[in-house]
């Protein structure tokens, strides 16, 4: 039970971060109601997901949440002029131009850009769905090497500093404490553990647990910095944004449960620009949810997974990202590394605890007074998170380049053009929003302010048409090390099969074809490694 909730804590912090940083571009502002419900919809959703990949999936003890890769080409499409926030409260339509009709109900203004998001994404996820489905996925890695994935994930982290800054920014010194206390409790304090007592096997039992890795005291500070008044209480104050009763009307006025359902927020709108800008998001979460799969193997004590196993689960987070558009999260899904991690901590690799993690994701996304709590959370709180976060997002997309060869001038003139690319050519771009004037002036203002797009585009560009060899490219070596865990004591493949039914696909040679199903061939394969 522990080790199911530990896996829950450690999700927590990255699938609650996705609708605090989509509420200011989708207008919801002072809304409390609607954040509570996108709160609820992204837990429901992230467990349902979690329960379809452990089950029908790769099968591997591996939590899906929300992505920030696909955070990137949100707020892409949101800083178009027709989806910017009005001022009056007035929205457009979604066929309308600037200067079309504008509609004036409050809750309309943030659902009618959902919409459009939810459209977007329900429609790039066919790509992955596909990608899975029919096993082009491996093709398409063929060519997509550490200078590629390295530009494309840094940029998710490096594109969002301004909304770290702009929560920090409320109390510099709540979001300072904030992230001391994330380090401390997470490096300094990591193996510190407190004693707690269970019951178990009809008796009560002492076990240490490593409570100090879960979560900051920054909450409590600013709750009894608000008790004993000493925060301003003037909303023009500097510091204002500490204090956690600004909100506390949300947690009273929530109702106590809500059931997040498909089209709660109206029928998914959809363009050609916003699915071509989130398909850069779906081609990102792909390269970093393969990465993951064989990691976790490794950690869990599997074998590497099969082919049929990774193209069932690519596919699998496409049919999640489609739940997750359809509910209305306003994101996707992906594998969380962070849990991975865990399984090396905890050494219980089981797909058992994931499913029961899932399972309490659902179970608290009803509730929706729980979804409301997170809202009093205050600005540099969440801001202090953010830097963190962030920057580990960057971290990891940076540490792929452990397999390139640092010393060619090659591989650092692709670097380091496609990241400044990433960073100039969008910077740019949102300062000059009228310069393109064209029939396709909204698609090419997604994809040029879409970060990860340019850095990712231009990495993989060059890298496959500079010449370079496997091993100067790092290509080699990432091979070498996803495959290392071949070598492990188990070798039986057995445990990415479906569950009930694969008996019934060996009798039929035709299915043995279906790059998602296992065969005979790979099975025995499997038992002679």
């Amino acid at each position: 039970m522990h080790l199911m909730f530990k896996h829950y804590i450690l999700a927590f912090g990255g699938i609650l971060a996705i609708p605090l940083i989509l509420a200011e571009p989708l207008c919801i502002k002072e809304n409390n109601a609607a954040k509570s419900q996108l709160i609820s919809t992204i837990f429901f959703v992230s467990g349902m997901c979690t329960l379809l990949q452990t089950t029908l999936g790769t099968r591997l003890p591996i939590l899906q949440g929300g992505t920030f890769t696909f955070i990137t080409p949100t707020l892409a499409i949101l800083a178009l002029p027709k989806w910017r926030c009005p001022d009056t409260g007035a929205t457009p339509h979604p066929n309308a131009t600037d200067s079309a009709a504008l509609l004036v109900d409050d809750d309309e203004v943030w659902k009618v850009r959902i919409r459009e998001i939810q459209g977007a994404i329900l429609m790039a996820s066919m790509l992955q769905l596909v990608l899975g489905l029919s096993g082009l996925v491996g093709l398409v890695l063929r060519f997509i090497g550490p200078l590629a994935i390295a530009p494309t994930i840094s940029l998710i982290g490096l594109s969002l500093f301004i909304q770290a800054g702009q929560k920090s920014g409320a109390h510099w010194g709540i979001a300072a404490l904030t992230v001391c206390l994330i380090l401390l409790f997470s490096q300094y304090l990591s193996k510190v553990n407190l004693p707690l007592i269970a019951y178990k096997d009809k008796k009560w039992k002492v076990f240490q647990y490593p409570l100090f890795k879960l979560f900051s005291v920054t909450w409590l500070v600013c709750f009894l910095l608000t008790y004993f008044n000493a925060l301003p209480s003037s909303p023009n104050e500097y510091g204002y944004m500490a204090r956690t009763d600004i909100n506390l009307n949300a947690v009273k006025s929530a109702a106590w449960f809500y059931v997040p359902y498909p089209g709660q927020w109206g029928s998914p709108t959809v363009s050609v620009s916003s699915v071509l800008g989130m398909m850069a998001g779906v081609l990102a979460s792909t390269m970093e949810s393969i990465g993951d799969y064989y990691a976790c193997a490794r950690l869990s004590g599997a074998p590497p997974p099969p082919t049929h196993a990774i193209n069932r689960g690519i596919a699998v987070e496409g049919v999640g990202c489609i739940l997750a558009a359809l509910w209305g999260s306003g994101n996707g899904t992906t594998s969380y590394s962070q849990n991975i991690a865990a399984l090396g901590i905890t050494r219980v690799g089981s797909r058992l605890v994931l499913q029961t993690a899932g399972l309490l994701m659902i179970i608290l996304g009803l509730f929706g007074k729980f979804s409301a709590v997170f809202i009093t959370i205050p600005d540099p709180v969440i801001g202090g998170m953010f830097l963190v976060m962030f920057g580990m997002v960057a971290a990891v997309g940076i540490s792929n380049l452990q397999y390139v060869d640092l010393n060619s001038s090659r591989n650092l003139l692709i670097l380091g053009f496609s990241t400044f690319s990433g960073l100039v050519l969008p910077t740019w771009f949102h300062s000059n929003p009228g310069t393109i004037n064209t029939e396709l002036d909204q698609l090419i203002m997604i994809l040029f302010t879409t970060h990860m797009f340019i850095g990712g585009f231009f990495g993989f560009v060059l890298d496959n048409t500079i010449p370079g060899t496997e091993k100067e490219r790092g290509i080699k070596s990432w091979r070498k090390t996803v495959h290392e865990g071949s070598q492990i004591h188990v070798t039986d493949h057995s445990c990415y099969n479906l569950p009930f039914c694969t008996n019934f696909i060996q009798r039929f040679k035709l299915l043995h074809y279906l790059p998602f199903l296992p065969s005979v061939k790979s099975q025995e394969l499997g038992t002679h490694l």
